[in-house]
């Protein structure tokens, strides 16, 4: 993160995550050879490899290597509680840097790639094109987010809806912070899609260990209400309050079959990239 040109950052990420992995493949009609199966009834018989029935007197067909590409669609919670920091870093900066790596390993494998940032009364939209100008364009775009005001209101969302009616994966990145619901109503609107969708959600380690360093005066970023607290006495409630609601997400998540996933300011990136390959692929198949 300290690499501050998006491109060659995720680049770098990238590059570092795969160590020499190509882009992912299955079985079936194409070009490159992969493989012989044994005959099954109801194969198309184009795909016979005679020379191989001259040496064996068996039936076998001719497997090859496909791409298969999908849709992915990052969308970007860039509401100003996306400014909380920790250490030299804002969540905005993390999930930025998250964005940019995961759309770069999209690209690398293919796919088609667009962009949706969710700011006050705004939704900027890039519909999902494959090519690198493309991506270019994405990383632009992600540089100049600087959040602020409340998420995007219900009736920006059907500007996400508009496109093919084929399964798309959607990535969200998010604080998941709201005040009416706002977040899950996309969700609930998303899921009547039928689309994949994986929420990353971005904490920091001192909102997680109620860490300020001696701080006593809070300030909700998008509301400007204050408060003061003892933070001594108040780390212990408040970490069972804050487990008891992550878990509540989980199994909000997991009742509306989305995938979710915490990511902290102070993690690498290495299982967020696992588990949007493992997404990506339980679509493609």
């Amino acid at each position: 993160m300290a690499i501050k040109d998006l491109n060659l950052s995720a680049k770098t990420t990238i590059d570092g995550f795969m160590n020499g992995i190509n882009k992912s493949t299955v079985k079936g009609a194409g070009l490159e050879f992969s493989q012989y199966r044994s005959y099954q009834p109801g194969d198309d018989l184009r795909s016979l490899d005679w020379k191989m029935f001259a040496r064996s007197d068996r039936y076998y067909i001719r497997e090859s290597e496909v791409e298969t590409n999908i849709s992915v669609r990052f969308l970007v919670d860039a509401s100003a509680s996306m400014n909380h920091s920790d250490g030299d870093f804002t969540k905005i900066e993390y999930a930025r840097y998250l964005t940019a790596c995961l759309a770069y390993l999209a690209n690398l494998q293919g796919d088609a790639i667009g962009l949706y940032i969710f700011k006050n009364a705004e939704l900027f939209s890039m519909v999902a094109k494959q090519d690198y100008q493309h991506l270019a364009r994405l990383f632009f775009q992600l540089e100049q987010i600087k959040p602020e005001g409340t998420f995007t209101k219900p009736i920006h969302y059907k500007e996400i809806f508009a496109g093919t009616q084929k399964r798309e994966l959607l990535v969200f990145v998010t604080d998941l912070y709201q005040t009416e619901n706002e977040i899950f109503n996309l969700l609930d609107t998303l899921n009547t899609l039928r689309h994949e969708i994986v929420v990353f959600h971005v904490v920091s380690r001192n909102e997680m260990e109620l860490d300020f360093k001696g701080y006593t005066t809070f300030e909700d970023l998008e509301t400007g209400q204050t408060i003061q607290i003892d933070q001594a006495k108040a780390r212990s409630d408040y970490k069972n309050k804050l487990q008891l609601y992550l878990e509540e997400t989980r199994i909000k998540m997991l009742d509306r079959r989305i995938y979710y996933r915490t990511v902290s300011t102070d993690e690498p990136l290495d299982q967020a990239l696992r588990d949007f390959l493992k997404q990506r692929n339980k679509l493609r198949i």
